[in-house]
């Protein structure tokens, strides 16, 4: 036999060989992902604290409402930790995502984590726990509404393209990008943002306990750090894990039931790393799983429309 067939037959099996390892992991992770899907529902149905995390900009997110509704009428989870790391997002977005909260809320009992920003609408979402624990340098508050519209004629000038209309009314389409708004229509855009921030305001006052006045001078849009917030009486508590299971102690939540993650399914490749997730969590190692958030590493480009609580910190 020559050097040249045992070189390709030494070729071959270094491929063979590769082959199989790729195989084997294959059917590692197939298997893993059949054990998340199927018996993943059994560590649920058993006695625990759910956590849900709410991350990037809000909006009307109906997979999300899907499962805080499971969660309200789950019997097995005794208690709901919602982790929060939001500059906010769509008024109506965070309207409907509070509302889910206090419905489980009526059930058992809801700590609100404030982790590196909930602003805006991610407070708007903290109030709706019973009490809101954040960190020192956590950022918060941002108390506001805004309406924000592009204006693109000055470049149709440039290029020599204008756009005619006709419509029903004059207040029909506006604001409209085409041409600056008329007074009618800014006036009819300020009442609609003045009467969101008042529901905001009077949120905020009945879920803290706070007299409106006080509300007001704080629903500027100022941002605050945790101490801050904590002297202001915008959260309750500093603190993390240890303080939010010490709180849900004092509601006769065990510290011995698991923290299990309701957060969504992926059916992306990061599936096999959520069947680990769950398989450590089943092993008690919850707080090794929740160490690595793989879907914040993911971009978002959202095209928000109308309403919006955001805190925006610059452009792209």
């Amino acid at each position: 036999m020559d050097s040249s067939m045992i070189a390709d037959r030494r070729r071959l099996r270094r491929k063979v060989g590769f082959w199989r390892v790729v195989a084997v992991l294959l059917l590692l992770a197939l298997a893993l992902a059949f054990y998340g899907f199927v018996f993943a529902d059994n560590a649920n149905r058993r006695p625990h604290v759910a956590h849900v995390t709410i991350s990037g900009l809000i909006t009307d997110d109906s997979e999300l409402l899907e499962r805080l509704a499971k969660i309200k009428d789950e019997d097995a989870v005794k208690a709901l930790v919602v982790s929060i790391s939001s500059p906010g997002g769509t008024t109506y977005g965070g309207e409907r995502i509070f509302k889910a909260i206090r419905a489980i809320a009526a059930k058992k009992p809801v700590v609100s984590d404030v982790r590196t920003l909930a602003a805006s609408a991610g407070y708007m979402i903290a109030t709706a726990g019973d009490t809101i624990i954040a960190g020192d340098s956590s950022i918060t508050g941002s108390i506001g509404v805004i309406f924000q519209y592009p204006q693109v004629k000055p470049l149709l000038d440039k290029i020599g393209v204008s756009m005619e209309e006709i419509k029903s009314s004059p207040l029909k389409a506006e604001p409209s990008p085409f041409h600056p708004a008329s007074e009618e229509a800014k006036a009819m855009i300020n009442n609609m943002i003045v009467d969101s921030y008042a529901w905001f305001v009077d949120l905020v006052a009945d879920r803290r306990k706070l007299p409106r006045e006080d509300v007001l001078k704080l629903a500027d849009g100022t941002i605050f750090t945790g101490r801050q917030a904590l002297k202001m009486k915008l959260i309750d508590q500093l603190g993390g894990d240890d303080e939010i299971r010490a709180y849900l102690a004092t509601k006769n939540v065990s510290k011995d039931l698991p923290e299990i993650d309701w957060n969504k399914k992926s059916s992306t490749p990061f599936l096999l790393a959520g069947a680990a997730s769950q398989i450590l969590t089943l092993l008690g190692y919850g707080d090794i799983a929740r160490s690595q958030d793989l879907t914040g590493i993911l971009p978002q480009k959202l095209l928000l429309d109308g309403l919006v609580s955001v805190w925006q910190v610059g452009h792209d």
